[in-house]
């Protein structure tokens, strides 16, 4: 039961997390300075083709895991189904966003620019704080950078730079080919590449441990009282 009641908890800071990731994306595009790398060819696509960022989501991540079976030059139809449905239930988050925050002003001024730009960093990184908290099976993007890391026997932290560089460049790239602008691309895109990796350093150190402990705590108690 207190087993059953730790992955109840694990779902919740998870799914919560992956919520956060799109609405902190969402108001990214919101600010109409360039969006994240992990969500800028998503929002390419979307904006090639004016199919929903959610669906472009879901079909960017199929891409994802292609090639990692290209890298792995195998098929592990478990862990990818499981990668699937992780970035269906995200790319349905993105769309959920997109209409709740359908009524907001749009970025009209510096100052409410600013405002969105702030509201994603913080909202980004404290989805990225329950995500990786809950150590639940990770995204595509993610999951192939994790592939990159180990082919190429890279720390995860230079991998993850070459990555997000790959995916921005080819971002940049189809969006200058097909709507002949930078399209999802922008100073925004910089500014989270780097602001979100100083946030999450300081809330995985500071709030890690005591979330961690909120969900292994019936299951501690448990181990005690044997």
């Amino acid at each position: 039961m207190n087993r059953t009641t730790v992955i109840i908890k694990k779902l919740t800071i998870y799914l919560l997390g992956l919520f956060l990731l799109a609405l902190g994306a969402t108001f990214s595009i919101l600010a109409g300075i360039g969006v994240s790398p992990v969500t800028s060819l998503p929002y390419a696509l979307a904006l090639i083709t004016n199919v929903s960022v959610g669906v472009m989501t879901v079909i960017a991540n199929i891409l994802f895991i292609i090639i990692q079976a290209i890298l792995l030059r195998q098929i592990d139809w478990k862990d990818f189904f499981i990668q699937f449905i992780i970035s269906f239930i995200f790319g349905s988050f993105m769309d959920l966003t997109i209409w709740l925050t359908h009524g907001l002003p749009m970025s009209n001024s510096i100052w409410l620019i600013i405002v969105y730009l702030i509201l994603s960093l913080l909202i980004v990184s404290i989805g990225l704080l329950f995500y990786f908290t809950a150590n639940l099976p990770t995204m595509p993007y993610d999951s192939l950078t994790n592939v990159i890391a180990n082919k190429w026997s890279m720390v995860f932290g230079k991998a993850k730079i070459m990555s997000d560089m790959l995916n921005v460049f080819i971002s940049l790239i189809l969006c200058l080919v097909f709507i002949h602008s930078i399209g999802s691309i922008g100073i925004g895109t910089f500014i989270a590449a780097y602001g979100i990796g100083k946030i999450i350093g300081i809330l995985l150190h500071k709030f890690q441990p005591p979330l961690s402990n909120w969900y292994l705590k019936s299951n501690t108690l448990n181990t005690l009282h044997e």
